[in-house]
């Protein structure tokens, strides 16, 4: 057996999946450390026929451990980063250099964040939420004026809208991708419309090239053409027509709390924009203001040197993240009662959810008994990402009363997502397959 240091665990472009072994249960279950990139398929592995026969045994080996839906750490860390973080304590130890505000090391992942994303510029903050906050801001919405955002979607990007004073107006997603509907966007569209929020949703781009169409086709009165901005809290990594996710609109905002593809240690963000008019906005905002608002939303030197390692191994992430959809959508493949994720031509979903929608008949009561099964009997935790989010937050529903969205409501009954994440191991990912047959199946026999 060839042993391994830790370093090399976690060295990027080895181009294979490091494996660490541990028995669990009646067999040996083994935990991908990470697929780093190189181009590669890094392990060619048969899928085997998802029959009851290969269901069994699967069902029987187990899991090496339980998956949360929603993993803490979304990302793979190791001792690159955790030699970074000390070496940039150690050299800010000095009272006279200490931990800075706008330094070089932030400097230099948003000049590497930008690079990878194509654009011309990257502003690092301290969060995507704060992030959001600022491109809602920087709109300068006056009473009435409206945004569309997707329904079916987490609180922060409606939150943003309502709290820059704008009228928030909900979308319905298209059921193919959950991703906002550009017909329905161009419905709920009025001389008081401003932008469009949209969502890259669970990891795959919304469609861009149409919002940005109908934001040229139907300009504001006052304003001109309507700014097209993503939320692409969910979706770092992922690409879009030859584009990395990020280039098309007039802002993107990433997220990097821990439970996101990349995290500079557990929370931090980046904007990014092609517009030089913007920019010195953005950085004011950021840093207290000055000619409009601000206030903090600074990233730390510390989150910022970690920020280049974690770039560096995002597309073997996502490439493990997308491997492990790939096999997992062939083992599911004539599973009844399920509707599995899809692609759309041109587009790189980058997985952070594996978003799975019951057949319409079990919306509701049905899926959720499938949630309940696959947990306590099979011990997979799947969450629902996300329903409605004016069923779920208050405030949002109190603003947007009498706003109708079937399509949303319908999302919310029927979808579920079980874990995904770049360090599950191919077994463990056979395993959660074989759980929804057996689930599906025995919801089936119950009638």
């Amino acid at each position: 057996m060839v042993r391994r240091t830790r370093r090399e665990m976690f060295e990027p472009g080895l181009g294979e999946v490091r494996r660490e072994g541990r028995r669990i249960g009646g067999g040996v279950a083994r935990r991908a450390v990470c697929a780093e990139a190189s181009g590669v398929d890094p392990v060619r592995r048969n899928v085997e026929m998802m029959d009851e026969k290969r269901r069994r045994e699967v069902l029987k080996r187990g899991m090496s451990g339980p998956w949360q839906a929603e993993p803490m750490l979304g990302s793979c860390y190791g001792e690159e980063e955790i030699e970074a973080v000390v070496k940039t304590i150690r050299a800010s130890m000095d009272p006279s250099v200490g931990f800075g505000f706008i330094v070089e090391e932030i400097e230099e992942f948003e000049r590497l964040f930008a690079e990878y994303c194509g654009t011309k510029h990257a502003v690092s903050i301290s969060t995507a939420s704060c992030g959001l906050d600022m491109a809602m801001r920087c709109l300068d919405l006056e009473p009435g004026e409206e945004v569309i955002c997707p329904s079916i979607n987490f609180r922060a990007a409606p939150m943003a809208v309502l709290g820059a004073g704008g009228k928030l107006v909900l979308c319905e997603v298209d059921l193919a991708t959950l991703c906002a509907d550009p017909k329905d966007v161009e419905r709920r569209i009025t001389p008081r419309t401003r932008a469009v929020l949209a969502t890259h949703m669970n990891g795959l781009s919304a469609p861009m090239d149409e919002l940005l169409e109908l934001a040229a086709r139907h300009p504001n009165p006052k304003h001109g053409p309507l700014k097209v901005i993503g939320d692409a809290a969910r979706a770092c990594g992922g690409g879009y027509k030859g584009t990395k996710i990020g280039k098309k609109g007039w802002m993107n905002v990433f997220s990097f709390h821990t439970m996101k593809n990349m995290t500079t240690l557990g929370e931090g963000g980046m904007i990014t924009t092609d517009d030089d008019g913007i920019l010195s906005r953005l950085h004011e905002m950021r840093q207290f203001g000055g000619e409009h608002w601000g206030s903090s939303y600074k990233m730390t030197k510390v989150q910022a040197a970690v920020g280049p390692i974690q770039l560096a191994r995002l597309d073997g992430m996502i490439a493990a993240r997308r491997k492990l959809a790939r096999q997992r959508s062939e083992m599911l493949e004539g599973c009844p009662r399920v509707v599995l994720p899809q692609e759309p031509e041109g587009y790189e979903h980058s997985y952070y959810m594996y978003s799975v929608l019951v057949a319409r008949e079990w919306a509701g009561e049905k899926r959720d008994r499938l949630i309940g099964v696959l947990k306590e009997e099979h011990g997979v935790d799947c969450g629902v990402f996300n329903r409605p989010v004016e069923e779920e937050i208050p405030y949002v529903r109190r603003h947007t009363e009498g706003q109708e969205l079937p399509v949303s409501a319908e999302v919310g009954r029927r979808l579920f997502c079980p874990p995904i994440h770049p360090r599950m191991s191919e077994e463990d990912n056979e395993y959660i397959a074989a759980a929804v047959w057996e689930a599906v199946g025995r919801i089936e026999r119950e009638g």
